[in-house]
């Protein structure tokens, strides 16, 4: 018998990803019988609301998952973590949605944005994992994928401007306090979280750098791109680059596809995408009607996309501007859409 409501745990619970599973969750009322919420050492008894109810934190351990019968598991502690409990949780019966880069190439775990891939989810069964994929990822396959659907995309350029929430809490305190240090001549910025100065600086380099001179998040948005769409013909080339924002990733993206189009076609077609919200009247009087920023798509759940043109340097060339939160889309949102998919087909 199908259940109505289901045993969740959330490992990271307390970082800012870890926070928005839980309002999400609340949002976008998933049927949660029972919470479990799993951190470091440091946030042991922490409390945290949910539903008008207080649940404490504890600390992520080899027996967390235990006799507890969770049915999924939202993940998002970091990468080594991640690679020690996710597979116990998946051991005990839970299905793992993990939200860290450690689990995403194995060809055993399905990698999914439900607007893209939700069919892949089915493949959840091999480890009992499922894969989250890259924020800077989800939201360029999220614009793109219908496109891809209509003209077959065969090569992808594209330069990101990331916010600092992507690095996490810390990495956002440290452009706080560097900008209020500047404006009110504290003295020197010391960069602990960034290589350099993040305050009024954009940094080109997210992650380390590998032999070829690509960062590791370049390579991602690569490979990541290929296996989402199932498609490892598609050329794609990522520049990565830091921005003094606080939540949000914009990404300036060139195409080619291989069949001619219409700029009108496509707009109309990422006007009814799903997951997408198209503003791009750059003759509108309303800035908010010209193209979208990152402060203007916050907090929301959509991938937002504007400033689409032919580039008339190459034939079947597009520029777009995407952007989206990407703790929110980017990471918390698009794990519990794969969760919603999962109790409704699969579970």
């Amino acid at each position: 018998m199908k259940k109505e409501k289901y045993n969740i745990g959330i490992t990271g619970a307390t970082g800012l990803v870890g926070r928005e599973f839980i309002e999400i969750l609340e949002q976008r009322n998933f049927p949660v019988n029972e919470l479990h919420l799993f951190a470091s050492e440091n946030s042991l008894g922490e409390i945290i609301k949910f539903k008008g109810e207080e649940y404490i934190v504890d600390a992520l351990k080899e027996d967390s998952f235990k006799k507890k019968n969770i049915d999924i598991v939202l993940s998002s502690p970091g990468g080594s973590i991640s690679a020690k409990f996710s597979p116990l949780a998946a051991k005990e019966g839970a299905v793992v949605i993990d939200n860290t880069s450690y689990f995403r190439m194995d060809k055993d775990i399905p990698l999914v944005v439900p607007e893209v891939n939700p069919e892949d989810i089915k493949y959840y069964s091999k480890k009992n994992i499922i894969a989250n994929p890259n924020c800077s990822t989800i939201q360029m396959v999220v614009a793109l994928k219908p496109i891809h659907d209509r003209y077959k995309i065969k090569r992808i350029i594209v330069s990101t401007y990331q916010s600092t929430s992507g690095a996490g809490k810390k990495a956002m305190d440290e452009l706080f306090y560097q900008t209020t240090g500047i404006i009110n001549a504290k003295g020197d910025v010391y960069p602990e979280k960034f290589p350099v100065q993040i305050a009024f600086n954009c940094i080109p380099q997210i992650d380390v750098f590998g032999d070829e001179g690509y960062t590791k998040e370049e390579i991602k948005m690569v490979k990541e791109t290929q296996k989402i769409m199932h498609d490892n013909n598609i050329g794609v080339s990522a520049t990565t680059v830091r921005v003094p924002v606080f939540f949000s990733h914009g990404e300036s993206v060139n195409i080619e596809t291989e069949k001619s189009f219409d700029i009108r076609d496509v707009k109309d077609i990422l006007k009814k995408a799903k997951g997408v919200k198209l503003i791009d009247d750059v003759s509108s009087d309303n800035p908010d009607e010209r193209y979208p920023y990152q402060v203007q798509t916050a907090g929301k759940d959509e991938v937002f996309v504007g400033r689409i043109r032919k580039d008339f340097s190459v034939a079947n060339g597009m520029n777009l501007w995407i952007v989206s939160d990407n703790v929110r889309k980017g990471a918390a949102l698009n794990a519990v859409q794969i969760a919603e998919i999962l109790i409704k087909k699969y579970l």
